[in-house]
């Protein structure tokens, strides 16, 4: 393997922006690959969170598109990622290495406005970087035209699976030139996803640098047995926060959106720099949430999977996975947001008694056994019970307080009722008014005469 950038094959404009932002060593990833995408083969990528995958299809392509221009609405490539917050970080990635070029980069993700994307699809894109739904939806339009694609990459595919964004890539991949370069990236290689390389790849070179689903040896993982209640669980994790070493910041998973915002709130009462991520936030939300993150301005960020491998932050110090993850490779992804670029790392699971049928399938797939620490905190008060608890569960409580007061209220009411009656029974034992009608009348001896009949009838002639 080559010891630096300059043995790649890679142009002086792109080794120049790689030694000015201080990389001077390739990675395993970078070496093996860069220098098939240069001599334009089809590559398979199975390499972990955090190896420098993305750099090792921008480089290359960087070096590619020095030659050529981009025509309007034809994007001379386009790169294919399953979240908004990866397509930012790829697109970030241009912006650093391409520095010395003068290369047109579209950015196609949800919560951005058409109007700034079209302006520079309408000028000539030499890069487009999209999540699926948004590229189909502005090739709907008539926004696009994909004939003039040269390179396609598809990143983060095992994650694209699970997204359930494999019937778009197919879709895509239709409408591509079937003469065309195409850069496949996994961390992991489902059956689904083999299918689709044999479908849509010629002949291509397979890249393996880590044992497939492996974690990264430079991660230090721990599991910590917790109770089932919510409170609970809030506790160890806030023990286990305190009690960590070294710890400058660090990325909490949830399984669901609607306990990140919960968890965040809790810590933020509890005295701690938390903040939220998932994704029914609006892009303008998560952009400012990430930019406080990586500027060190939140300690925490409470995440759901949205941002496992969306968050391009080399230095942060742990992981802690609030709820187990139920696919087992999401396992492997959030807790590589951590130990990355050879920096040391930890991450601490928290298991309830009903995880361990997923604990034993993360177990399974990573083939190696996780210490066990035992949690100190306490089971939650009374008090911090009221205190953990969620605005809308408060609201539910409420409403379940003034449901019992109106059924109590209810009850009264009919006790009250119930004595009344008698009385009622006694005047209605009485004998009716006479209006001066006969009982057998068709009106009844208790209603009232209709005033027609009590109206004098002229006579007339």
């Amino acid at each position: 393997m080559t010891d630096d950038f300059s043995g790649l094959g890679l142009s002086s404009k792109v080794t120049d922006a790689v030694v000015s932002a201080g990389y001077t060593k390739p990675t395993d990833i970078q070496a093996k690959a860069i220098p098939h995408v240069l001599e334009k083969k089809d590559i398979i990528g199975i390499a972990q969170t955090g190896t420098g995958k993305t750099a090792s299809f921008v480089l290359p392509m960087l070096t590619r598109l020095e030659t050529g221009r981009a025509r309007a609405r034809m994007p001379r490539t386009l790169i294919l990622e399953p979240t908004r917050e990866l397509a930012a970080q790829v697109h970030e990635n241009f912006e650093k290495y391409g520095k010395n070029h003068r290369l047109s980069v579209a950015l196609l993700i949800g919560g951005v406005s058409f109007e700034d994307q079209n302006r520079i699809l309408d000028r000539g894109a030499d890069v487009l970087i999209a999540t699926p739904g948004r590229m189909l939806d502005q090739f709907e339009r008539g926004r696009i035209l994909l004939n003039g694609v040269e390179i396609l990459v598809i990143d983060e595919a095992d994650r694209m699976l699970d997204m359930g964004f494999v019937p778009d890539i197919e879709r895509i991949c239709g409408l591509l030139p079937p003469r065309r370069q195409t850069l496949f990236f996994s961390a992991t290689m489902p059956p689904e996803i083999e299918k689709l390389t044999k479908r849509f790849l010629r002949d291509p070179i397979k890249i393996e640098v880590a044992r497939q689903n492996s974690t990264a040896e430079t991660i230090t993982q721990k599991l910590v047995r917790v109770g089932s209640r919510p409170e609970e669980k809030r506790a160890a994790l806030r023990d286990q926060i305190r009690a960590a070493e070294n710890l400058t910041n660090a990325i909490i998973f949830c399984n669901r959106k609607r306990d990140v915002a919960t968890l965040a709130r809790s810590l933020q009462r509890h005295g701690f720099s938390a903040g939220a991520l998932h994704g029914d936030m609006d892009q303008k939300s998560r952009t400012e949430t990430l930019d406080a993150f990586k500027a060190n301005k939140l300690t925490l960020l409470v995440a759901s999977d949205v941002a496992a491998r969306g968050l391009d932050i080399p230095a942060v110090s742990h992981v802690f996975n609030f709820d187990v993850p139920v696919h087992a490779e999401d396992y492997i992804h959030r807790i590589g947001r951590t130990g990355r670029a050879g920096r040391s790392g930890a991450a601490f699971t928290l298991v309830a008694p009903a995880d361990g049928k997923h604990l034993d399938a993360i177990l399974r797939l990573i083939q190696r056994d996780v210490p066990w620490v035992e949690s100190t905190a306490p089971h939650a008060p009374v008090q911090e019970q009221a205190a953990e608890e969620s605005p809308g569960s408060s609201r539910r409580k409420q409403g379940e307080a003034r449901k019992t007061a109106k059924t109590a209220k209810t009850t009264n009411t009919v006790k009250t009722t119930e004595k009344a009656e008698p009385r009622r029974k006694q005047q209605t034992d009485r004998e009716p008014e006479s209006f001066g009608i006969d009982e057998n009348s068709p009106f009844g001896a208790d209603g009232p005469v209709p005033a027609f009949l009590l109206r004098e009838v002229s006579r007339t002639r």
